[in-house]
């Protein structure tokens, strides 16, 4: 029996080529436990690539098990989340070809946290308010929030599949 909380949290492959989406099915079903049956849908942000969602539960950490497993391919745009669980902060990966990984740990209703020491450190190594402001947007993740966004939009209203994991 595993000591770790139970989460839940949402995987959002917001683009990916068609000849990938069984590997991510694949992928998704061998981290959760269970099989993923995943509703692709066109992505109008890129055509030729497919879009889905799958709400998932799990124990804490299956969020970045799944990332791991989403990085095999390179070319896909996805984010991942883990909701907070008892002792454990909520956290968001995104993933965008070119900009790679990004993640941040997340409050109750979703905000990244940014804690004393990145604040510190951005202080410490800031030369002035442009270099303060730049540094603000690099810890909330806003070249991926800018890349990611057209695809999150273009997939307002599609239908998420429900994944739970057993046991």
């Amino acid at each position: 029996m595993s000591t770790r909380g139970s989460t839940s949290g949402v995987v959002y492959v917001h683009s990916s080529p068609s000849a990938v989406c069984p590997h991510v099915e694949w992928a998704i079903s061998g981290t959760l436990g269970e099989r993923a049956d995943l509703k692709w849908a066109a992505q109008p942000a890129a055509p030729g690539q497919l879009r889905a969602e799958a709400a998932w539960s799990g124990e804490a950490g299956t969020g970045a098990r799944l990332v791991a497993a989403l990085r095999a391919w390179p070319m896909l745009r996805f984010e991942v989340t883990e909701d907070p669980s008892p002792g454990v902060d909520g956290v968001r990966y995104c993933f965008a070809p070119v900009l790679g990984l990004w993640h941040a740990r997340t409050s109750a209703n979703g905000d990244i946290v940014v804690s004393e020491d990145q604040l510190r450190t951005l202080a410490a190594r800031s030369r002035g308010g442009e270099s303060f402001a730049h540094g603000v947007d690099e810890i909330l993740g806003a070249a991926w929030d800018d890349a990611l966004e057209p695809f999150r939009r273009a997939g307002d209203g599609a239908p998420v599949t429900w994944l739970h994991r057993v046991g």
